[in-house]
């Protein structure tokens, strides 16, 4: 048998009187497994809330390794040019220029790669629609973090060679070649 209470407040500060208006009516009915609405519906859609931490958890490190790689490429792109930076500023060019000429390449790079990909990244999450509770599928807060992420993380590769690049002497770096 099935007791439901309503309650102000917590409702298992109640339990002492439940057990002893039960224990008045029929002391021989025992009182037990006594938990709140809350409890029993966690209790429920537990093995959906491990799954929904478990795929968060992947996320995560999908886009950690994705940063990782979008750094390496990145700055390997950005180090490979440094003849060229040096010859740049061998000919005049101020570094700061020189840096930003790199960050926007690496920049338009960026927009078109996230121009691409984030129609298939929407298309992809309808998938997995049916394993999400009370979420949509592409969340644009969600969304909005990991693309303001990758944006952060490819600017940072780019800056960070390029800064570099551009502070080493014209000779040497023509010699990095």
């Amino acid at each position: 048998m099935t007791f439901e209470l309503r309650t102000a407040g917590d409702p298992l500060l109640h339990a002492t009187a439940v057990r002893d208006i039960v224990r008045n009516v029929d002391s021989r009915v025992p009182v037990t497994n006594i938990m709140s609405q809350v409890d029993e519906i966690s209790q429920t859609i537990s093995r959906e809330i491990m799954f929904a931490r478990v795929c968060a958890v992947f996320a995560i490190l999908a886009l950690t390794i994705a940063c990782v790689g979008l750094y390496g490429t990145v700055a390997y792109n950005v180090a490979s040019r440094t003849g060229e930076i040096g010859i740049r500023v061998a000919l005049g060019a101020q570094r700061s220029n020189v840096i930003r000429m790199v960050l926007q390449k690496v920049m338009i790079l960026e927009l078109v790669a996230l121009a691409l990909g984030l129609p298939l990244a929407v298309k992809a999450s309808q998938y997995v629609e049916t394993f999400l509770f009370a979420m949509k599928p592409s969340d644009p807060l969600v969304i909005s973090a990991a693309l303001a992420i990758l944006l952060v993380t490819a600017v940072f590769a780019a800056f960070i060679p390029a800064h570099r690049a551009s502070r080493i002497d014209p000779l040497v770096a023509l010699r990095h070649e």
